[in-house]
């Protein structure tokens, strides 16, 4: 086991978490759209660009995390939204 587990099983609850939170809100919220967690992404870049004060392991896991989770959500979401190509012949 390595000594940073810990910070893998961090990423692994924050990415989960995440998620869960965007599945309830969209389920929840009606007027909850793509581009709404898309600016919430964005503020996220710039948290992530702020680290003046050094934030340490736990929360870089956490927000690297919680950046994967908006990415691949957003992808999933527009993926779903996009009209499917099927022109065959």
């Amino acid at each position: 086991m390595s000594s940073l587990d810990w910070r893998d099983r961090a990423y692994d609850e924050a990415f989960e978490r995440t998620i869960a939170g965007l599945d309830a809100r969209r389920r929840t919220d009606p007027g909850f759209a793509v581009e709404d967690a898309e600016g919430v992404l964005r503020h996220l870049y710039n948290q992530e660009g702020l680290d003046m004060g050094s934030r340490g392991m736990a929360q870089e896991a956490a927000l690297e995390a919680t950046i994967a989770a908006y990415e691949h959500y957003i992808n999933e979401w527009r993926a779903e939204s996009a009209p499917s190509d099927r022109s065959g012949p």
